[in-house]
C-alpha cells in the first residue's frame, strides 16, 4: 500500500509538473518564421524582421537561448511622422492565465550616455490584444489590450509607461499601477538603478565608433533583459529581470482577444538625422515562451498530496 501511495503521488506530481510547464507558445526565431507572424504598422513606415541575426550588429546571443536570430523592429526611420507599430502570432487565441516571457534588448544609436540624434524610442510589448490593429502610444480607441513600453536611452520624462484600453495615452507617472515609490517612471528614479551604466558589446563598438560611452543609470538599453508579462486572475503584471514595474487591474479595462503583440515605437515627429540609426535604432526579441501561469495546477497537487496521506492511514 505504501508503494502505491508512493507511485501514485509520482504520477501525480509528473502529470502536474508537465501541466504547468507545457509551453501555449513559443517562438526562437532561429528557422525565418515571417509567414506565422501579423504585422499591424501605424501611419509611419515600420519594419519588422522576423528572422534578423543581430551579430551582424555585435550583439551576443541572448541568454534565454543558444542562437542570435531574434525580432528586429523599427519605426519612422524615414517619414517624419510620430508611429509605430506591432506584430502577432497568426492564429494565438490565449485564455486564463498565463506568462508571457522573453529576452528583450532595445538598441540604441550613440554616443552615451545621452544617446545620438533621435535615440528616444519605445520598445512595447502587451497582451489581450486581437493581433489585428497596431498597438502603440498614438492608436487612440484602437487600442485593445494592456501593454507595456520603455525607453532604451532614459530620454523621456516617462522612460517606463503602462498603456490599456482605460489609458491610451499611458497611464501618468504617480499612478498606483507603477510599483516604483511614488508612481515614478523616469530612469533617474532610485527604482531603476539596477539597469544601465553599461556600454556597447565591443563588437558593436569596433563596426560602429561611434557607440562610445555608457547608457544611463536606470535606462534599459543597450543590454539584454529577461522579461515577464503575467495574467494570473484580474491581475496583469510586467517585470523587468525580476523587478516589478507595473499591476494593471482587468477589471478596469476591455480586452480585444488573445493574443500578444511586440512593437516599436518613435515619440517623437522627426526621424533620426543620424545616417547610422536605421542600423543602430530597433527593438529586439528574442527566445518568446507562453506558459500556464504559476499556481494553475496547485489545488490539484494539494489534491494529491491529501490523497495520498488517506491512502498511508
Amino acid at each position: 500500500m505504501k508503494l502505491r501511495s508512493a507511485l501514485l503521488a509520482t504520477t501525480l506530481l509528473g502529470s502536474i509538473t508537465g501541466t504547468a510547464s507545457a509551453q501555449l507558445f513559443s517562438e526562437n526565431f532561429e528557422a525565418d518564421p515571417t509567414a506565422n507572424w501579423t504585422v499591424n504598422a501605424g501611419p509611419s513606415d515600420f519594419a519588422a524582421n522576423f528572422f534578423f541575426d543581430y551579430s551582424t550588429v555585435g550583439i551576443p546571443a541572448a541568454p534565454g537561448g543558444a542562437g542570435t536570430r531574434g525580432l528586429k523592429i523599427q519605426a519612422n526611420l524615414f517619414n517624419n511622422i510620430f508611429g509605430g507599430g506591432s506584430v502577432s502570432p497568426i492564429g494565438l487565441n490565449l485564455s486564463g492565465d498565463y506568462v508571457v516571457s522573453f529576452d528583450w534588448w532595445s538598441n540604441i544609436n550613440g554616443p552615451f550616455p545621452g544617446g545620438g540624434n533621435g535615440s528616444t524610442n519605445l520598445s512595447t510589448f502587451g497582451i489581450g490584444t486581437a493581433g489585428t490593429t497596431a498597438q502603440w502610444p498614438g492608436a487612440g480607441v484602437l487600442t485593445d489590450s494592456v501593454w507595456f513600453a520603455a525607453t532604451g536611452d532614459g530620454g523621456s520624462a516617462s522612460d517606463y509607461r503602462a498603456y490599456s484600453t482605460a489609458a491610451p495615452t499611458s497611464y501618468a507617472a504617480g499612478n498606483a499601477v507603477y510599483a516604483a515609490p511614488a508612481g515614478g517612471i523616469n530612469n533617474s528614479d532610485p527604482y531603476y538603478a539596477g539597469f544601465g551604466g553599461v556600454a556597447a558589446p565591443a563588437a558593436q563598438l569596433a563596426l560602429f565608433p561611434q557607440q562610445t560611452g555608457s547608457t544611463q543609470v536606470g535606462a534599459a538599453g543597450m543590454q539584454w533583459h529577461q522579461v515577464e508579462i503575467n495574467k494570473s486572475g484580474d491581475l496583469v503584471t510586467w517585470t523587468i529581470d525580476g523587478l516589478l514595474i507595473a499591476t494593471v487591474d482587468l477589471n478596469t479595462v476591455t480586452l480585444g482577444g488573445g493574443n500578444i503583440f511586440f512593437g516599436h515605437s518613435d515619440i517623437n515627429t522627426g526621424s533620426s538625422i543620424d545616417p547610422n540609426a536605421p542600423q543602430l535604432l530597433f527593438t529586439l526579441i528574442d527566445n518568446v515562451v507562453v506558459i500556464p501561469a504559476p499556481g494553475v495546477a496547485m489545488p490539484l497537487l494539494a489534491f494529491g498530496a491529501a490523497l495520498c496521506a488517506r491512502r498511508r492511514r
